[in-house]
């Protein structure tokens, strides 16, 4: 599938760059997760190392100050790992379970990263690394950034349960609201907040509800989920439906190879859609706004390079 994603996908035309200290991030990143004891068995901790979380923050944030890469890195290796325990538990195909599950991690994310209250204690090893992430955001000082990054997060953990739902049924979602739900359940809106708190790029209110900044920041979205899809298709197909071509391939009733190319269409032309947008907004844009769409533009093009090297979605 690698092969075909990299023929079909059209590359994101921005410079690809990694920060200096990948390595240290990196090293950075696994300590922190067994610090918390996120990927507790050498099985976990082989799936959680595949997924190179330091590489993909490192290629999205490349010259940001080490602690904000450190952060973010730690927020797509805390990701990973519970996208892990969904698949490895099934809390990820029992809606009745998972949302117990989810509870604890939005009491954490209400708490906005504030220090611990008499008899408070997170609840399990990742709550306790949520609470981590999010006192480490509210310490930046960025109080809108620290109330964006919680709001995506909880549309993160709802969209999750519209997930589970899905599989517990066994229903493929109709196009538009696969489209809606994907860029939540991909965690990209949380990941976003914290790159634009580590570049500087909290453009202002009137700017962040601009119709065009807002389809700009939408469409980024979405085209690094699909992105992913495309390049994971080979290993999610045997799993559920929750994938772009397979969400074409359904409600048009297409052979998968049609579906998969038209995923791949899809794809370039929305990139061809943003580059063109991006342009015009960038005409008059402030430097906190430019700053946003540049992190924009280097997470189109770190999920692009990171997804050629990765191997968390190669058979």
């Amino acid at each position: 599938m690698r092969t075909f994603a990299a023929t079909a996908l059209t590359p994101p035309p921005y410079e690809a760059l990694v920060h200096d200290a990948v390595a240290e991030i990196a090293a950075h990143s696994a300590q922190w997760a067994d610090a918390f004891g996120l990927a507790p068995t050498p099985a976990a901790r082989a799936r959680l190392a595949k997924a190179d979380a330091a590489a993909l923050a490192a290629r999205a944030c490349p010259d940001a100050p080490l602690p904000a890469v450190r952060l973010l890195a730690d927020l797509v290796t805390w990701l990973f790992a519970f996208d892990d325990r969904c698949d490895e538990d099934e809390l990820g195909t029992d809606p009745g379970r998972l949302a117990p599950a989810l509870a604890p991690l939005l009491e954490v994310v209400d708490r906005f990263g504030t220090a611990a209250q008499s008899g408070y204690q997170p609840a399990g090893p990742t709550a306790a690394a949520l609470h981590d992430l999010c006192r480490r955001v509210r310490a930046l000082g960025r109080p809108g950034g620290l109330l964006r990054f919680a709001a995506a997060f909880r549309e993160y953990l709802f969209a999750l349960l519209w997930e589970a739902t899905n599989r517990q049924l066994h229903r493929v979602p109709r196009f538009a609201e696969y489209v809606q739900m994907r860029r939540h359940t991909g965690a990209v809106l949380p990941s976003f907040a914290l790159t634009d708190l580590a570049v500087g790029g909290l453009a202002l209110a009137a700017d962040r509800v601009d119709p065009r900044v807002v389809r700009l920041d939408l469409l980024a979205a979405d085209l690094v989920c699909w992105c992913n899809d495309v390049f994971s298709y080979g290993k999610e197909r045997l799993r559920d439906g929750h994938n772009l071509a397979t969400v074409i391939a359904y409600e048009l009733s297409w052979p998968e190879k049609a579906a998969l190319t038209e995923a791949a269409a899809r794809y370039n032309a929305g990139l061809a859609a943003y580059g063109a947008l991006e342009a015009e907004v960038l005409a008059d844009a402030d430097a906190r706004l430019s700053r946003m769409l540049e992190s924009r533009r280097r997470w189109l093009r770190a999920t692009y390079d990171w997804s050629l090297l990765a191997l968390r979605y190669h058979l």
